[in-house]
């Protein structure tokens, strides 16, 4: 590989996997020594191929989500099953993994911008700012961009737009599912929100089991399915439908409910 070949975005190819390298042997203890992370659903991954593939999750903090999901991937890749054990994955990473953001979150930071560089389509949110909702139009480069990264490779989204459990799904993914036809991959975590603070970037409790698991692509009619069908089935493949509050403790509840209030998205 040229050492400045670069990807779509402008982005080389080199400093991109030495940041992977980097970020993922620092990271690597979150999730394999403080806290434990249970994958299931590994061999999922082995099986998809090389672009147009989309992850949508539920979202729980920031940054520390997708990390997992870098180390989840690569490892899979490099045919751990459901396991992150011996990071010698990612001395050859998979490079062309993306995922969306909220530009304002990419730019808050020296942190949020490497990890920016190392995967970030940025996008403007066309419902929140700097804390306070907004109104405004889809920007449509950004549409391009998230369809140059699915041609380019693999994409991840996290389709409620907030960290916030429960929030509805928004209808923008449902829309690039209809126009770019990829595979959609649902993920759902959980213990994320208990082992971070709200960005992801500080161990807030140790010893926390934290789960990851990875379900079959979603059976999606591009054509014929609506934008209302593809919002439902996405809700309910993450696990954030309303539905699923009638099964969640009362005690478990009273927390969700409490955490809804405090937080400000």
């Amino acid at each position: 590989m040229p050492i400045f070949k670069r990807n779509p975005f402008g982005h080389i190819l080199f400093i991109k996997k030495w940041l992977i390298r980097v970020l993922g042997a620092y990271t690597h203890r979150r999730y394999r020594g403080f806290n434990e992370l249970k994958i299931e659903g590994s061999e999922i991954i082995r099986d998809l191929p090389d672009n147009n593939v989309l992850f949508i999750s539920n979202h729980q903090t920031y940054f520390s989500d997708v990390v997992a999901m870098f180390h989840v991937f690569n490892a899979s890749l490099k045919g751990r099953l459901d396991s992150i054990k011996n990071i010698g994955y990612l001395w050859s990473p998979k490079l062309n993994i993306y995922f969306i953001a909220a530009k304002e979150t990419m730019n808050s930071g020296f942190i949020p911008k490497m990890l920016a560089y190392a995967g970030s389509v940025s996008i403007e949110r066309t419902w929140r700012s700097n804390g306070q909702d907004v109104n405004r139009k889809v920007k449509f480069s950004d549409i391009s961009n998230i369809g140059k990264a699915l041609d380019d490779g693999w994409v991840i989204t996290f389709p409620q737009g907030t960290t916030t459990p429960f929030k509805p799904v928004r209808k923008g993914t449902a829309f690039l599912i209809k126009q770019y036809k990829p595979i959609v991959v649902p993920i759902v975590i959980d213990g994320f929100r208990r082992s971070f603070d709200k960005k992801g970037l500080r161990v807030k409790k140790k010893n926390i089991l934290q789960s990851f698991t990875i379900k079959k692509p979603l059976d999606i009619d591009y054509e014929n399915d609506s934008t209302e069908d593809i919002v439902n089935q996405i809700a309910h493949a993450i696990e954030q439908h309303e539905s699923f509050l009638k099964v969640i403790p009362q005690n478990e509840l009273n927390k969700i409910n409490e955490l809804n209030k405090k937080r400000e998205f």
